[in-house]
């Protein structure tokens, strides 16, 4: 047998074939990976024959996928749910209380209030939504929401307060004429009850506290337009803004404007976590910082505002301040924490259970008391009447005492009448360590019976940086009253002996006394 060549053209070729399925193959697999990218793959080089990449097994597979990316958070069914129980409120301000001031503001000069809107309010310095018309009339607006379906309602102190007339809109555009059930100026809350209906959709007051990061729905009346929902998030809780003793307010960035004071703040379940009342802003308009008061604090005044129009507080009868690291050291306190008491007054419950000057106050019932602001909400918190114990640090150690609390005043105590100006010509004795001048209080005119007053102070000195100025009478020194510039050097060579870096004194200024921890000069 011989060999033949190969006839290739009687002999089937396969090449061919291989080829298409390979690029039939490797189409898909680009196909595939152009579809997952989110790129349209049509038109681009398509196979022959009647092909649809759109129904092709790797288009759904995709498809599929993609179904299953979670979308964005949506509000709009809690929107739906909450948004009818918010409501604008409009007032009228007669001209006795547009004349208060002579700057138009609604507040008593000097009030917490109007201090606070001095540094966080619109350029006018006003509440967000109030403002001046002329003629002796001011023409306020602001929010606030149903919490009963028999009408009462959740608002700002600063949005009815002297108001003569209340109207509110509901979000279905009904407008009701409202009373003033009560307010509470030092957590700028008011109770208003809406007459006219009986089945109002209201909202629910949270039971539990904000997180930091939880998200925020503000709902309410921003330069008047009504019915606004912006959202964002818990910022911070317990700031201090300096409106009161009871600051405890929730930070929130979600968009809060001029009108939205005393509208609700949403958390996810619909519940209000808080009274949006005030907001920082040098422009006027939202920057992202609004504050709200916690649904806690609206709980407890809103239940008394119901009740009997006022709100009656806890009160011990006690100046505290804070316990800073210098005062902490001088004491022998590992943290500063607690409240210091500065001077306890002679007939108030404190005084009676015998706490005194220099005690420190680290617990309520048990519960710890990180500084005098918290000390003073926890004592507020409770009703007169009620039993407490405070766990104090007394001449350096641990005691525990029981008192009952008193009513809290309505005004303050008045301001002792001994005149700083007058030092009677003495120059006193130089207290060089200190920096200080002191003479026997009783020497100087005005000056009082107790302590030594200070004649003169170094303005280079540690005392200056301290704040001492000229008038101010010195009580005690290291725990112990002095009466004369030589008890007061004794009192700091003890400290010093003692190997303390500060040396804790009492001082009386102004009407009120304060302790000052003052550095002690070594050698």
């Amino acid at each position: 047998m011989t060999d033949r060549p190969t006839d290739l053209s009687s002999t089937p070729f396969k090449a061919p074939r291989r080829r298409s399925l390979l690029s039939i193959r490797k189409f898909a697999l680009m196909a595939s990976v152009v579809a997952g990218l989110g790129a349209a793959a049509y038109g681009l080089t398509p196979p022959s024959g009647n092909f649809n990449l759109f129904s092709s097994p790797a288009f759904a597979q995709v498809n599929n996928e993609v179904s299953k990316v979670q979308t964005p958070v949506g509000f709009a069914d809690i929107v739906e749910r909450v948004k009818p129980s918010v409501i604008s409120v409009k007032v009228r301000i007669k001209e006795k209380t547009a004349d208060a001031g002579d700057d138009d503001s609604p507040f008593q000069p000097g009030s917490p209030m109007e201090r606070f809107f001095r540094r966080f309010g619109g350029p006018d310095g006003l509440p967000p939504g109030l403002r001046g018309r002329g003629h002796g009339v001011m023409m306020g607006q602001g929010s606030g929401f149903f919490i009963s379906p028999d009408g009462y309602a959740v608002t700002n102190n600063h949005v009815v307060e002297g108001a003569d007339k209340v109207e509110v809109t509901t979000d279905a555009g009904k407008t009701y004429t409202a009373k003033v059930i009560g307010t509470d100026p030092r957590t700028d809350l008011a109770l208003i009850k809406v007459e006219g209906g009986s089945d109002f959709p209201f909202a629910k007051l949270s039971t539990g506290k904000a997180r930091i990061g939880d998200w925020v729905l503000a709902v309410g009346n921003p330069f008047g337009l009504g019915g606004t929902v912006t959202a964002g998030i818990v910022s911070a809780n317990g700031r201090d803004i300096g409106n009161g003793p009871y600051d405890d307010f929730i930070q929130i960035d979600a968009p809060v404007n001029k009108g939205n004071s005393g509208g609700p703040a949403f958390d996810m379940q619909g519940n209000v976590i808080g009274v949006n009342t005030a907001i920082y802003s040098p422009s006027g308009g939202s920057v992202g910082i609004a504050f709200s008061i916690p649904a806690a604090t609206v709980q407890n005044v809103v239940a008394q505002l119901k009740d009997k129009g006022t709100v009656s507080r806890g009160w011990i009868g006690v100046q505290i301040q804070p316990v800073t690291q210098d005062i902490a050291d001088s004491l022998g306190l590992k943290k500063a924490e607690g409240a210091l008491v500065a001077e306890p007054q002679s007939d108030g419950p404190a005084a009676k259970a015998g706490i005194e000057s220099g005690d420190v106050i680290k617990a309520v019932n048990g519960q710890t008391i990180k500084d005098a602001r918290e000390l003073a909400r926890t004592i507020g918190g409770f009703a007169p009447g009620n039993s407490i114990k405070l766990d104090v640090l007394h001449k350096g150690q641990d005691k525990t005492v029981s008192l009952t609390l008193a009513k809290m005043p309505s005004e303050k105590e008045a301001k002792a009448d001994f005149d700083h100006g007058d030092h009677g010509g003495s120059r006193g004795s130089d207290v060089g360590r200190l920096g200080l001048t002191v003479a026997p209080a009783a020497s100087v005119a005005g000056a009082g019976k107790e302590g030594v007053v200070v004649t003169d102070v170094d303005p280079n000195s540690a005392a200056a940086e301290r704040g001492f100025k000229e008038g101010d009478v010195i009580l005690e020194v290291a725990g112990k009253s002095v009466a004369n510039p030589g008890e007061v050097r004794e009192a700091i060579k003890s400290a010093q002996a003692d190997n303390k870096n500060s040396v804790l004194m009492r001082i009386r200024s102004g009407g009120s006394s304060r302790f000052v921890a003052v550095p002690l000069a070594k050698g």
